[in-house]
């Protein structure tokens, strides 16, 4: 029944996606990004439903030119609307956009995230979060406050989902009423290795704990100081509302989609990322008709070349000085070459292949022996999980003050490749 629904509720989630514009607007060039404040992505879903979703039911008559848009209604209409849906439903509206996010609260002010920290004698801590941002395919959610228990005291943290037991339409449920937690990842706190530090200011340490978790710490006491979580739309609903508390949600089974063409490798790919913090993008570029040939397999990886190194023509910059920034109830600062980095990768069918929200850091690198020689200093990004790697190379112009990407390049895992389409690469 669960899986069922998830579908369903996914079907309806990408449904309300599909409103969105792309980024830049409708006709935007391919790799365009910038600096700017909130924004629309583009889904794959958004061609063939804009005709139904953003230009409307074209109406008969003299009045022919006339549209429906969701976005352009009142928010008393849309508040209408949402109050025939269901707290999981109405949670799939909030992970849409900002507007969207703050009328499904308006509803029911009890659907959010939380953190649980557990103690080592059992004894736990359920800390609401401080602040919340929708960014263009990602969750930003941060916890900080002055009542921490001692880190030493603490073995685990528990990301969860929280939506309200009892849905009154007639009322506003409270934080104090019964909420079902709907677990989605679990990390350990008993540990903090160098490794994982991705970077400090003078006040704090911050710790990468995968997936997409930052730990702030305090440099004089060693306690918790904030926790950021990066949370990834896609299929975040039902991560959110459909897992237990000891549990997390399920997805369900894959069925192989078939590969016609396994000789020619994998094409007509798209690729969108952003790079942001704070509510700053420094990057949002959009990358069409990606591919690779079944020749280009090493060590288990199928190289996709989304920048190449020696075509300036498709080199990017990222707009503005990179950094992190935080905040807690008392201090703020910011974590220079750090920031949170959304990446959505679309298959030939238009269907999300891999997808990932979390923070990365601008490593020095040396200056590549096989390709062009670039006067500025040489930076490289890494990130990788069970679907594969990421590694972008970057080159800082002085005259400008601006990073350069002068390579992207995505390395998927082969054994996903194999499960996503039932192959034999």
């Amino acid at each position: 029944m669960a899986t069922g629904r998830g579908r369903l509720l996914l079907q309806h989630w990408l449904g309300l996606q599909a409103l969105r514009p792309p980024p830049g607007g409708v006709g935007a060039a391919p790799g365009s990004g910038g600096l700017r404040k909130g924004a629309g992505v583009e889904f794959a879903d958004w061609t063939m439903l804009k005709q139904y979703a953003r230009c409307g039911r074209t109406c008969d008559g003299s009045s022919a030119g006339c549209s429906v848009s969701l976005d352009g209604m009142p928010p008393e209409i849309l508040l209408k609307i949402l109050s025939y849906l269901d707290a999981v439903t109405l949670l799939c509206a909030g992970c849409v956009n900002k507007r969207f996010y703050h009328l499904a609260n308006d509803k029911i002010s009890g659907l959010g995230w939380v953190i649980v920290l557990k103690e080592k004698s059992g004894r736990e801590h359920v800390m609401e979060h401080a602040e919340l941002s929708v960014n263009d395919s990602s969750v930003t959610i941060v916890w900080y406050g002055k009542n921490w228990p001692r880190l030493a005291t603490l073995s685990t943290l528990n990301l969860c989902g929280v939506t309200p037991v009892f849905m009154d339409r007639s009322k506003i449920p409270t934080k104090n009423g019964p909420r079902w937690h709907s677990l989605i990842a679990k990390y350990s706190l008993s540990h903090f290795p160098e490794s994982t530090m991705i970077g400090c200011d003078r006040l704090i340490r911050i710790f990468h704990l995968n997936p997409g978790l930052l730990v702030g710490l305090w440099k004089t006491e060693d306690e918790l100081a904030f926790v950021t979580a990066s949370l990834h739309l896609h299929r975040l609903a039902e991560r959110s509302a459909l897992g237990s508390a000891a549990r997390p949600y399920e997805l369900p089974p894959h069925t192989p989609r078939l590969d016609d063409t396994p000789e020619y490798g994998l094409h007509g790919y798209q690729l969108h990322v952003d790079m942001h913090s704070g509510g700053i993008f420094y990057l949002c570029s959009t990358f069409r008709n990606l591919f690779t040939k079944k020749g280009h397999i090493e060590n288990g990886y199928a190289k996709l070349i989304v920048i190449h190194l020696k075509n300036n023509t498709e080199h990017l910059p990222l707009v503005g000085k990179v950094g992190l920034a935080w905040r807690t109830d008392v201090f703020d600062g910011c974590i220079k070459s750090c920031s949170i980095m959304d990446m959505t990768l679309l298959d030939e069918y238009g269907q999300p292949f891999w997808c990932f929200s979390a923070p990365v850091c601008l490593r020095s690198s040396p200056r590549p022996s096989d390709g062009p020689q670039f006067w500025g200093q040489t930076y490289h990004i890494d990130y990788v999980d069970s679907a594969g790697r990421l590694h972008m190379e970057l080159v800082w112009i002085p005259e400008t003050e601006e990073h350069f990407i002068v390579s992207l390049v995505l390395y998927l895992s082969v054994a996903k490749i194999n499960h996503w389409f039932g192959t034999r690469y």
